[in-house]
């Protein structure tokens, strides 16, 4: 929420697709793309995603030197150099999940000018699990995104992400970030405790760790239904009855993402691309419940 709130991290989707498509783009189709989206505008692939690379390569150089000059000062300047570089990370992390959610035809992601509301801070959560290679945050964003390609919509599905069955999903989205967070705090403590050699240490970590979360974003929503008009890979995105389904898979595959190996299994079953490991809860003892017959593999494990 903080990062969020910083000066400049807030994209204007009307702004951010004018300029951006104006080079490549019929003034025609820019209009269309700004007044519905890229998709409805016939928007070609390579185009978006050229316009994608861009804004990665623009947002990773950013934060890279923003990174680098946190390093500078050396181990005295810890606590305040670390939090400040955490906070403008994530500033750009949510820079580029906004300019890639618009160049893949998302609606605003801002209700107004009074800055985040819940819908929003989900949505922000669940692209930044995706980021850091949650699999119930891409099967979330999958579903969110399928109701907006299919009810034709302009605004985010705040009832889904604040009261409906996705918001539990965000929820522990946010719980396996905020293991991230503690990661990438010590990550940064160290890469700037030497002066001015931190610098250099700081900013190549930053970018080591930027790109690929960038492109790892832009890879997934630019294969969802709402960017293409298709339907989206199912190794991608699992489509389920209901999120109830969503939310029990996507419980196992958090605590998979935080368990000792040791603990967790293989995923059975070729061609799932889900999950690695996942834990083994329906081996366990439950009371008044006939035990499982063989190996049968537990419901929401497809």
């Amino acid at each position: 929420m903080y990062a969020a709130n910083l000066p400049g991290v807030r994209i204007d989707r009307e702004a951010y697709l004018r300029k951006t498509l104006a080079r490549s783009c019929s003034a025609e189709q820019v209009e269309q793309a700004v007044r519905e989206s890229p998709a409805a505008a016939g928007i070609p692939a390579e185009v978006l995603e050229k316009a994608a690379n861009d804004s990665i390569r623009y947002e990773a150089g950013k934060v890279s030197a923003l990174s680098a000059a946190a390093g500078i000062p050396g181990v005295f300047f810890l606590p305040a150099t670390v939090p400040a570089d955490l906070a403008q990370y994530f500033g750009h992390m949510l820079r580029i999940a906004q300019k890639l959610a618009y160049l893949y035809s998302w609606p605003d992601l801002f209700s107004g000018e009074d800055g985040l509301d819940d819908a929003t801070k989900g949505v922000l959560t669940l692209f930044l699990g995706v980021m850091f290679g949650t699999h119930s945050a891409n099967m979330a964003v999958g579903k969110l995104a399928k109701a907006i390609s299919e009810q034709l919509v302009k605004q985010l599905p705040r009832k889904a992400l604040t009261q409906g069955v996705v918001y539990p999903v965000v929820k522990k989205v946010a719980a396996y970030l905020g293991v991230q967070m503690t990661k990438q705090t010590f990550a940064k403590s160290v890469s700037k405790a030497v002066p001015v050699l931190g610098a250099v240490v700081s900013g190549g970590l930053t970018l080591a760790t930027y790109l690929p979360m960038a492109k790892r974003l832009k890879n997934h929503l630019s294969g969802l239904e709402l960017a293409t008009g298709a339907q989206a890979d199912a190794g991608d995105v699992i489509d389920t009855e209901g999120f109830e389904d969503l939310e029990d898979l996507a419980g196992l595959e958090d605590l998979a993402d935080l368990k000792d190996p040791e603990d967790a299994e293989p995923a059975a079953g070729p061609g799932t691309g889900l999950v690695a490991r996942i834990p083994r809860p329906w081996k366990r003892s439950r009371p008044n419940a006939e035990p499982d017959p063989g190996t049968e593999e537990p419901a929401g494990s497809q």
